[in-house]
């Protein structure tokens, strides 16, 4: 699979109306009756409450949401057929986008049951050329949306909401393996699942964000973008091999790459060194989608914090 740098998660969300109920909020009704539940304020995780984070899962799926829509009305099915997909695959992928909307639909009446207001959509460019490459770049979303959830459960209190949310990511994870299987991919490119920070999951967003309302996202700024340097080529790489990447002026101060993978113990980020003129080398132990960030040092635990990240993440199929 080709490295590919995709933006994915914007912090948007729908006003809410009258919705239906849903089980698991109960948690978030006792904090807005409490005084104690708040939108998304603050740029560090410390601070996310688990309505805030709720608000950060809506976000998500509002992106997804409008992401396969713009790109189902931009594209035929007779496009998508073009890729060798019949119309029973063709009928699947269009079900992906189905299912976003009734996440949203769960999570913004989740939201404005506990009397909290979901923030308003942004407007997007998700730079659409192509159905193999909406196609691509949703497989490429729906794992960073994978990511986002396995980040932000650490963070999550209240078992309701964590079991609301792991309910979501399970299905998240199948539309990644269903959209790899569509494209000829491997369905299963490694053995466990990365997961991102808020600021992060930002990171990766912000170059397909056009425009937000006020209030609209959360009090986050993106990392300076890395992406490949032209001498590299991504369909070469492999473990062992030599990556150069390009970050500009966020490259000041990058002593080393560091790689999140997967399954890679025990903090998740295996670092090598970074030198401007040759790059870094790619780890023992990443495999599939892997995160490729500049950081200031390589702490020895293996954890790669807001605090030392200087550029990134870039997306790595290896």
């Amino acid at each position: 699979m080709p490295s590919l740098k995709f933006a994915a998660l914007a912090f948007l969300a729908a006003t809410a109306s009258a919705l239906p109920a849903v089980p698991g909020n109960k948690w978030i009704k006792r904090q807005a009756q409490n005084g104690t539940a708040t939108p998304p304020t603050g740029g560090t995780t410390g601070k996310l409450t688990d309505p805030d984070i709720l608000q950060f899962a809506l976000t998500l799926e509002h992106l997804e949401e409008a992401f396969y829509r713009q790109g189902f009305a931009k594209f035929p099915d007779s496009d998508f057929a073009a890729l060798g997909l019949k119309e029973n695959q063709i009928k699947d992928l269009k079900g992906i986008g189905q299912t976003e909307q009734e996440h949203v639909t769960f999570l913004q009446s989740a939201i404005a049951q506990a009397g909290v207001q979901p923030v308003q959509p942004c407007e997007y460019d998700f730079k659409f050329t192509d159905a193999a490459g909406m196609a691509t770049q949703g497989a490429l979303l729906e794992n960073i949306g994978v990511s986002a959830y396995l980040g932000a459960a650490k963070l999550i209190k209240d078992p309701d909401i964590l079991t609301a949310a792991g309910s979501i990511l399970t299905i998240e994870s199948r539309h990644q393996s269903s959209l790899r299987v569509l494209l000829g991919q491997t369905a299963v490119p490694q053995a466990f699942d990365a997961p991102l920070g808020p600021k992060a999951v930002f990171s990766l967003a912000a170059p397909f964000i056009k425009s937000c309302p006020e209030g609209s996202n959360l009090a986050l700024s993106a990392f300076p973008e890395l992406t490949m340097s032209p001498e590299s080529n991504a369909r070469e790489m492999t473990v062992g091999s030599m990556l150069k990447v390009a970050a500009g002026a966020g490259a000041a101060g990058a002593k080393s790459c560091a790689f999140t993978s997967g399954g890679v113990l025990p903090g998740g980020t295996m670092f090598t060194p970074f030198s401007e003129t040759e790059g870094c080398q790619i780890p023992q132990g990443v495999a599939g989608v892997t995160y490729l960030s500049l950081a200031s040092s390589s702490p020895l635990d293996g954890v790669l914090t807001d605090g030392i990240t200087v550029a990134g993440p870039m997306i790595l199929g290896l």
